[in-house]
């Protein structure tokens, strides 16, 4: 089954073997921010997967890079197709969002920190936080579906994150509206599999508003 999407934002973390820091000078953070035909465990709701090509038409003109989406914070670095002294490149390739940034590790001591925290491997995974355009749901009559990204509308930021996974054991207590959004998600696909699941898709609505 599948379905566009019209405002659908969500963040997803992975664990990059490739996350490391540079001598060079321009970008001295890099890693992949997402990566292709990786299946993720939802909170134990649903596997999902971004298809290659999600990213074609996305939109990447206003992206920061920030630790754990702490997004009240100053960002580390930015990447902006209206402003010449970007210091955050983005790129797609074949494994899938590649990021090079330049954090300012003399005058910025968080990205000091990030910086001295990636290189001894004390932080190895990203996230990144996006809006869904295109999906498609399989198996959803089996107790654990999946969910295919087919095409991303925009990505907002970036995050250097501590605890990547998203398992259900994982999971943080900080992150329990990711729980709350993954069973929603699922309950909401298979009802309009099956209208006849409505009225209980409306029923846990009230009750994740209730809990908010």
């Amino acid at each position: 089954m599948s379905n566009s999407m019209n405002d659908l934002s969500v963040r997803r973390s992975y664990t990059v073997s490739d996350f490391q820091t540079s001598t060079e000078e321009r970008h001295n953070i890099q890693g992949h921010a997402a990566v292709f035909n990786q299946m993720v465990s939802i909170g134990g709701w649903f596997n999902e997967i971004i298809e290659r090509g999600a990213f074609d038409g996305c939109d990447f003109s206003d992206v920061s890079l920030f630790v754990n989406h702490e997004t009240n914070q100053i960002p580390l670095a930015r990447s902006r197709s209206s402003h010449t002294n970007s210091t955050m490149e983005l790129e797609v390739d074949e494994i899938g969002l590649f990021i090079r940034a330049n954090v300012d590790i003399e005058n910025n001591p968080e990205a000091k920190t990030l910086h001295s925290s990636i290189s001894r491997g004390d932080i190895d995974g990203m996230s990144f936080m996006f809006r869904i355009k295109e999906q498609k749901w399989e198996n959803l009559d089996t107790d654990m579906p999946t969910r295919r990204i087919l095409k991303i509308a925009k990505v907002y930021e970036v995050s250097a994150v501590n605890y990547p996974a998203y398992d259900q054991t994982d999971i943080s207590s900080r992150d329990k509206s990711v729980l709350d959004s993954a069973k929603q998600a699922v309950e909401e696909a298979r009802a309009k599999e099956n209208p006849k699941n409505q009225v209980e898709i409306e029923r846990l609505k009230i009750q994740i508003l209730m809990k908010g």
